[in-house]
């Protein structure tokens, strides 16, 4: 069983983001200040960090950047409604693993917790669904032996539809997982790399698509 915490100063959803991933079958410690954050990092063992910035005794980036300083490589999400480009550049140059802006999405939190675990345990080295072959290693993806030449986030999106075959993901999913960021303003860069993915598959005949759910998001299908 993985374990959470969640440094959080609203007790509501302190109270509601631990329910969420108790559910699912993680066991949650949570910290509503820093000095609460600190004593659980250095009595328990943790596997990654939800952390506010904004709490009652300092900013949650003071912890991040104490977490590195001392070789602490644990994931660290940060939950905030800090949007700036300029925040978010300082979170990740202190080492933050990803952004969740608030209101966030469950669904886009847990899949960013999941991918992130995901990293961190052995991937096969070859995924093959049909004419399609993946090495995550290496981020190449093969369409009938030949290489599709996406880019790291094109390869990043399509791993993470195909492992999801015929279910539905949502935008701001997709783009929390591969980019490790709030989506914002950003739908027109989803869909170009979306595009430019159907885009190499129908060129060569796959019988793989990637489908747009009006109003709800992307699934990758069979074509019929």
């Amino acid at each position: 069983m993985r374990t959470l915490l969640c440094v959080e100063d609203e007790r509501t959803l302190l109270r509601n983001n631990c329910a969420f991933f108790v559910r699912l079958g993680y066991r949650m410690l949570a910290a509503e200040t820093l000095s609460e954050a600190r004593a659980c990092l250095s009595k328990e063992r943790i596997d990654a960090v939800l952390l506010d910035i904004m709490l009652p005794d300092g900013n949650g980036l003071e912890l991040l950047q104490e977490l590195r300083v001392t070789g602490n490589k644990i994931p660290v999400i940060m939950l905030t409604a800090w949007g700036k480009p300029q925040d978010l550049s300082l979170g990740y140059k202190l080492g933050a693993t990803a952004y969740i802006s608030k209101p966030f999405d469950y669904d886009a939190v847990l899949a960013v917790v999941e991918s992130i675990f995901e990293r961190y345990e052995e991937m096969p080295e070859t995924i093959v669904k049909g004419p399609l072959t993946l090495l995550p290693s290496s981020m190449v993806a093969l369409l009938n032996g030949k290489d599709m030449l996406l880019t790291q986030k094109e390869f990043a999106l399509l791993l993470h539809l195909l492992k999801n075959e015929n279910k539905i993901i949502s935008p701001d999913v997709l783009y929390a997982v591969v980019w490790n960021a709030p989506m914002k303003d950003s739908k027109d860069t989803l869909k170009k790399h979306i595009s430019s993915i159907r885009k190499r598959l129908q060129e060569n005949n796959c019988c793989f698509t990637i489908i747009a759910v009006r109003g709800q998001g992307y699934r990758f299908e069979r074509v019929l």
